[in-house]
């Protein structure tokens, strides 16, 4: 009897759990694009794109677009690193790299990837940059033109 309590209580749970993550995985979802929707006036005035190079002995690989209020990256390929993330920047150097401002963390091994700038002025910086924080290390970056 009380393992059957036990089990009910423990699938209860578990629906729960699951039916919580998806409401709000979905709820993220509309809550980015309406952000990109807030910021694309600002960031239609002008596209600039630029292809990524490796640095400091890494490999990174793409095309990255900075265009409606996003960064939209294609064909991207990193070496793998402990904690990779996106940065709008003007150069590659760590006082560049800290100067500029953090987007998001990035995967590694995810060909597209689009990251909203939620009211970012991209026209200030001229470089994309893949950037390990827990190594201090620039990857790899895109000179945007």
């Amino acid at each position: 009897m009380r393992l059957t309590a036990l089990i009910s209580a423990a699938l209860l749970s578990v629906a729960l759990l699951l039916s919580g993550c998806s409401s709000s995985s979905k709820g993220g979802q509309s809550s980015s694009s309406s952000q990109s929707s807030v910021t694309a006036p600002q960031g239609s005035a002008a596209s600039r794109s630029g292809t990524f190079t490796g640095l400091n002995g890494k490999q990174v690989a793409g095309k990255v677009t900075v265009t409606d209020g996003q960064i939209v990256l294609s064909n991207f390929s990193s070496d793998e690193g402990p904690d990779l993330h996106i940065y709008l920047a003007n150069g590659t150097d760590e006082s560049a790299v800290a100067a500029g401002k953090v987007i998001a963390s990035v995967a590694f091994d995810k060909s597209s990837q689009t990251f909203p700038l939620s009211g970012l002025d991209e026209s200030k910086y001229t470089t994309v940059v893949i950037h390990c924080d827990k190594a201090k290390a620039s990857f790899g970056a895109a000179t945007l033109s």
